[in-house]
């Protein structure tokens, strides 16, 4: 008898292979980067990652989905591409990853490919890189106090199923499993995110670090800046102290991260006026 699972995944295996040949597996955004519906990238690419994921051993859950936990992940999905940057941190990998059609391979990434970026996009001015990195680092800091907040309530709702599911009586088996399923894929995508804002980073500091010896200027002193803000929410995931509160990290905290700069030779580039 054939077996439904390797026929279905098949059958998904050809609707992705059309997918990929058009330019498809990224998922498809909107205004300031955010996700847009797409039958493709929220039914049949998750519906195939279930069917490879429970393939490859991994545990799959079919609880519905809370509103915390979709709100986690919306807000941690902007840390793990970087469209602005024309798939420095593989858009296409983060899609199959994310419907888990493919398993994790965001180990793999390398930390050079964002200051490749930087240095082959053409700009009227090479002070204008430093001004992209410190524009990315702070869309970061401005977005990762919510996020932390979204993943602190997928952590509590993981606990009170926890609870519910030992002071109840009578839970079948099978929710007991399915509620165990849905914590290790919380913590799975939770890793994630905090992998991805490591890369970041350490992307931001590899770049900003060539871009002192290909390019120097003062203006790099306000980037390292920047960077020496989004150190401690880095610590904080690390940690994984998601609930301290905003102020516990506010993007400053009590780590003290030596300065590149000793000395600091003033450049006397003209920025062109547009």
């Amino acid at each position: 008898m054939a077996n439904p699972s390797g026929s279905l995944l098949r059958s998904f295996a050809l609707i992705l292979l059309a997918s990929m040949a058009v330019g498809c597996v990224a998922r498809p955004v909107g205004d300031f980067g955010r996700a847009q519906p797409s039958v493709v990238h929220d039914r049949i690419m998750p519906a195939m990652g279930e069917v490879a994921a429970t393939s490859r051993g991994e545990p799959v859950s079919n609880l519905n989905q809370t509103d915390q936990e979709r709100e986690m992940h919306d807000r941690t999905w902007r840390f793990l591409i970087a469209s602005h940057s024309r798939d420095w941190m593989f858009d296409s990998s983060v899609e199959l990853q994310r419907t888990r059609i493919g398993a994790a391979r965001d180990f793999r990434f390398g930390i050079d490919r964002y200051y490749t970026w930087l240095r082959t996009t053409e700009y009227q001015s090479s002070t204008t890189r430093y001004r992209t990195v410190g524009r990315h680092i702070l869309a970061d800091l401005d977005t990762v106090p919510t996020t932390f907040a979204s993943i602190c309530a997928v952590e509590e709702i993981d606990r009170q199923r926890a609870v519910a599911l030992a002071e109840l009586g009578g839970i079948e088996q099978s929710v007991a499993a399915n509620v165990s399923a849905r914590r290790v894929e919380n913590q799975w995508h939770i890793d994630w995110f905090v992998r991805a804002l490591n890369y970041r980073y350490e992307s931001y500091a590899y770049a900003l670090d060539h871009l002192l010896v290909e390019t120097p200027h003062e203006q790099s002193m306000a980037v390292d800046e920047d960077l020496r803000r989004l150190r401690p929410w880095v610590d904080r995931a690390n940690r994984r102290d998601f609930c301290s509160g905003t102020g516990a990290g506010g993007g400053h905290g009590g780590v003290t991260i030596p300065s590149r700069f000793q000395t600091m030779v003033y450049d006397q580039e003209v920025i062109p006026q547009k």
